[in-house]
């Protein structure tokens, strides 16, 4: 098969390597027959090279920034991004060919950053760092996670994940999917349809759901109003899941204990936005899920696992449904 990886143009510590191809293609040794392989960092590359190519593995941005472009070839489109939902209406990708996302690449550094924005709201991390811009010296004592009420929306790579460290703390886990049944790592699953009855009880709202038009916005004025006063909030979803105004109002006005917030609406959040100065908001720039020293390598796991499938005549296990956005 003739491959193309395309670098990222934005981010050199994502830039991929023939090492990490050969690493990964050495650990997929079952379907190691030879490949033609070809790697680029510029425009004139990545058009040249789809002129042949049957796959192509690059990021989101690139995809949307080469096509509509010709891609006679092209069978399978690896996006190494797991939420694609800015390339929507897909209606430029070619005939015939499989969109893939890397789902799954992200789970265990976004696990770990959910745990750790948690742990910063019990123990009031986020006030002390309003305290501390203040110059105000307030001694404010935090809580064990033991036994405390966790909700996650979503249940995928990334908050499945969140839900496994909140448990490892001893937390009680609710997960909300559209569809119902056990998790492993919850202690109930409900459908977006208990949501309203189920915020009045939770002290930590973890948002990692994919944005569609029925996840845009679901976190409102008045669901936000829903939750007990003093509850904690993290965003590793989409920034465009919350109403980042209401939420602003209800930090400042002391209501929401404190807010870790990765992604927003829109990104990068501009300079004088209110973000930056929300009282008890701790703002990270869209950095929770992706890890440099492992991100190239399990995406490229995952791309022979599903050209593993592919060559099978199997489902593809990462690919992307358009109909339901994720």
């Amino acid at each position: 098969m003739r491959v193309h990886i395309q670098s990222p143009a934005n981010d050199p510590q994502f830039r991929f390597t023939r090492n990490q191809w050969d690493d990964a293609l050495a650990r997929a040794s079952d379907i190691s027959e030879p490949h033609v392989l070809t790697i680029g960092d510029t425009q004139a590359e990545l058009s040249d090279a789809m002129r042949e190519a049957e796959a192509l593995i690059t990021d989101a941005r690139t995809i949307g920034r080469y096509f509509p472009g010709p891609a006679p070839q092209l069978k399978l489109l690896f996006a190494t991004a797991a939420g694609l939902d800015g390339l929507a209406p897909f209606d430029w990708l070619p005939a015939g060919t499989a969109l893939l996302n890397n789902r799954g690449a992200h789970a265990d550094k976004a696990g770990e950053y959910a745990i750790m924005a948690v742990l910063m709201l019990a123990g009031r991390a986020v006030e002390f760092a309003t305290d501390q811009r203040e110059q105000r010296w307030v001694k404010r004592y935090g809580s064990v996670l033991r036994n405390r009420r966790v909700t996650i929306i979503g249940l995928g790579g990334l908050g499945g994940a969140a839900a496994m460290q909140c448990r490892r703390f001893g937390m009680h886990v609710t997960g909300v999917r559209t569809r119902s049944g056990a998790h492993e790592h919850c202690d109930e699953v409900i459908t977006p349809a208990g949501l309203d009855r189920l915020l009045p009880d939770t002290e930590f709202l973890i948002l990692a759901c994919p944005l569609t038009p029925a996840t845009r916005g679901m976190i409102d004025r008045r669901r936000i109003g829903l939750l007990p006063a003093g509850a904690g909030l993290v965003n590793i979803g989409r920034g465009a899941l919350i109403d980042q105004d209401a939420l602003c109002n209800a930090l400042d006005a002391g209501r929401l204990r404190g807010a870790v917030l990765d992604v927003f609406e829109p990104e990068p959040v501009p300079p004088g936005h209110r973000l930056w100065t929300t009282r008890n908001l701790v703002m990270t720039p869209h950095v929770s899920a992706d890890d440099p020293v492992t991100y190239n390598a399990d995406s490229l796991d995952l791309f022979f696992d599903n050209l593993r499938a592919y060559r099978a005549g199997l489902p593809l296990p990462n690919r992307f449904d358009i109909s339901r956005g994720y």
